[in-house]
């Protein structure tokens, strides 16, 4: 590779890409949860016990959860690098990302259910239709990797941002910059060091940032302590029968995708530390609310219900995502990304484990 000088004192404006990187990180978005959502939406399929070919077993169980947790080890790898990058770039491009993370959902619902209506009544079907659902999302997440290594980053408008925090002593994407053969000039590095004042260390962002932190854990805490297991588990009968579990998942995720675009409009976009906290909070009322509407209400109260949660989730997830990183250097916004998504897992991985407590009472024990 030809060695390349990268100004990060040019004005963003004047450089090429904005829109490709947009489209890009929404793809990228996308491809960083087709996998852990594939799996969440073929709920069925393993409750059929079709993964062991109806044989069951405790082999095909643990590696099974063996595959789950590669899901879980990549996801975690991939989100928190790609918004650690992101952090420092435009807002834009971490709003798409994250529309792209609700649109793997929204997707892969309705391919999930289009593959059901297709092998529905054929013989073995649902094993056939899940075989082919996960060939395409593997399609995808290949797509993205070359996205990735052969166009986002050589996009100008991300060659800045990278330069930039390169030069604000950013020691990850000084690396990544060098081994894609870009170089940025060191005396600007030495002129911005000396004009920057001391950094916080990552201990002293994550207190100064502490409310977000909990505003990302408490958010998905309550979003995955009711789906999607509890859409399994405690729905009831309806006359939607095998379908009804489906469409509500697609309806949540329809829903966090189109609410992912609300913060894009700045008159309605929250950015108040104290009223992000206080709306995070009041979520936990849902908890209460669709326990009661599993029990008393019908199936249109559960649709609305489970909508207002996709849309709450993820107009309030951008909402902190994009705030958060206002007026950091680039090495602490890229360290508050990665932070961030450390409590958002932390979020998700509580709420899955509270989530067993919907069984309790249900004839499950």
């Amino acid at each position: 590779m030809s060695d390349m000088n990268v100004d990060p004192n040019e004005t963003p404006v004047k450089l090429e890409g904005k829109g490709i990187a947009i489209l890009v990180c929404w793809i990228l978005g996308f491809g960083t949860l087709v996998s852990w959502n594939s799996m969440l939406t073929i709920g069925d399929y393993y409750y059929t016990d079709l993964a062991s070919s109806g044989k069951g077993g405790i082999g095909s169980y643990i590696i099974i959860c063996i595959f789950a947790a590669g899901f879980g080890v990549a996801d975690a790898h991939v989100q928190g690098g790609m918004t650690g990058d992101l952090a420092f770039m435009k807002p834009e491009f971490i709003q798409s990302f994250f529309a792209g993370l609700a649109a793997s959902g929204a997707l892969i619902s309705g391919l999930r259910l289009i593959t059901k209506a297709a092998f529905d009544k054929s013989p073995n079907g649902l094993r056939k239709g899940t075989m082919l659902f996960l060939a395409i999302s593997t399609f995808f997440e290949f797509l993205c990797i070359f996205l990735y290594a052969f166009v986002f980053a050589k996009l100008p408008i991300v060659k800045y941002y990278r330069a930039k925090a390169a030069c604000e002593g950013s020691k990850t994407v000084a690396s990544d910059l060098a081994a894609a053969g870009i170089q940025t000039d060191p005396n600007q590095r030495a002129d911005v060091d000396a004009k920057t004042p001391d950094r916080l260390s990552n201990k002293e962002l994550l207190f100064k940032n502490i409310d977000y932190a909990l505003d990302m854990l408490l958010l998905h805490v309550v979003t995955l302590s009711i789906f999607p297991g509890f859409l399994y588990e405690n729905t009831g009968k309806h006359g939607l029968g095998s379908w009804y579990p489906l469409i509500l998942i697609a309806m949540y995720n329809i829903s966090d995708l189109i609410a992912r675009y609300i913060p894009l409009i700045e008159s309605i976009k929250l950015e108040s530390r104290k009223w992000l906290m206080i709306v995070v909070l009041s979520r936990f009322l849902f908890i209460p609310t669709f326990y009661f509407t599993a029990k008393y209400g019908d199936q249109g109260w559960m649709i609305m219900l489970i909508s207002l949660l996709g849309v709450t989730n993820g107009y309030l997830t951008v909402c902190v995502m994009t705030v958060a990183p206002k007026g950091c250097t680039g090495p602490e916004a890229n360290a508050l990304g990665n932070i961030l998504v450390l409590f958002l897992l932390g979020g998700i991985f509580l709420g899955v484990a509270l989530d067993w407590l919907w069984i309790i009472g249900n004839g499950s024990f």
